[in-house]
């Protein structure tokens, strides 16, 4: 198990020991929330550089890895930003992407001369989809069974596309090189998978896979429930005032052009328009007794 402390909030800083004397040649390392990402990135060749030189379980390896790790948290927060739509709490997705980045310190070396962010940000990302494969199941099946769940996703949305058709049993097991009895297995096995997706979000995406295919209240339903109730009020109205509401709402003229379609003041449009609302309005609050032998 690593040593580095993983805290609850990843806004707070672990708390490092006191930098041992035998590192006392390092530069001096600022606070990691203020330093900028060209610095960091700097900073952590460097530390890189001497970690190589340092034996592991020392109090001075632990300082710089530690160190390293808070260097580089904003890559842990950015790839836990992806799984932003996910139930379980993001502080909980930075611990395990926490985790993420210490595998990629230890494994990472500096003298190949690639990148740590590009390094390191599919090995985060990895153990954030591990997280929730592992946990997102309704009915234990052993790991095997569910990374053959993946591949036969995977297998599927490629085949469909290249074939225009769904892919049958035999083309998936040719496809992942697997028996037609193995593809039957990982198919079984995936009814044991929880209903949702851990699907990352986009860079533009407001919301998840999952949100997208759940329905949702249509604010227009409302509108609608109005104008049937209004149907039969309406035609209740005498065609003058029908006239007005249509060449007011339907034609959308002015109090102005409607006195002059009618031959009337604004003022007496103004006094009738007022009138025919108020007794709409009164017909939609109304709460009427059904007749006489309706029940």
């Amino acid at each position: 198990m690593s040593s580095f402390p993983i805290t609850r909030d990843p806004t707070v800083r672990a708390c490092s020991p006191e930098r041992p004397a035998a590192l006392d040649d390092l530069p001096d390392i600022p606070d990691p929330h203020t330093i900028s990402t060209m610095d960091a990135r700097a900073l952590s060749t460097s530390l890189f550089r001497r970690l190589r030189t340092l034996e592991e379980g020392t109090a001075e390896y632990s300082y710089v890895r530690n160190t390293l790790v808070e260097l580089n948290m904003s890559l842990v927060k950015f790839a836990a930003t992806r799984f932003r739509g996910r139930s379980e709490p993001m502080e909980d997705i930075v611990q395990v992407g926490t985790v993420g980045l210490i595998k990629a310190i230890n494994r990472f070396d500096v003298e190949r001369e690639v990148e740590f962010t590009s390094f390191a940000l599919p090995t985060v990302a990895g153990e954030i989809k591990r997280f929730f494969r592992d946990t997102s199941w309704a009915v234990r099946v052993p790991r095997r069974l569910q990374e053959l769940r993946l591949d036969l996703a995977k297998a599927y949305d490629v085949l469909e596309q290249d074939l225009g058709h769904a892919p049958t049993v035999a083309e998936l097991a040719a496809r992942l090189g697997i028996t037609e009895d193995e593809v039957a297995e990982g198919q079984r096995a995936a009814n044991g998978y929880v209903a949702r997706s851990i699907e990352p979000l986009e860079d533009d995406e407001a919301v998840s896979p999952l949100a997208r295919r759940l329905g949702e209240e249509d604010p227009a339903l409302d509108i609608v429930e109005c104008l049937e109730c209004l149907k039969p009020l309406i035609a209740d109205l005498p065609e003058r005032e029908r006239t007005i509401l249509s060449l007011r709402f339907g034609d959308e003229l002015t109090q102005s052009e409607i006195g002059e379609r009618l031959g009337i003041s604004q003022m007496h449009v103004s006094r009738l328009l007022a009138g025919i609302l108020t007794k709409l309005r009164k017909g939609l609050l109304a709460d009427d007794d059904p007749p006489e032998g309706a029940l």
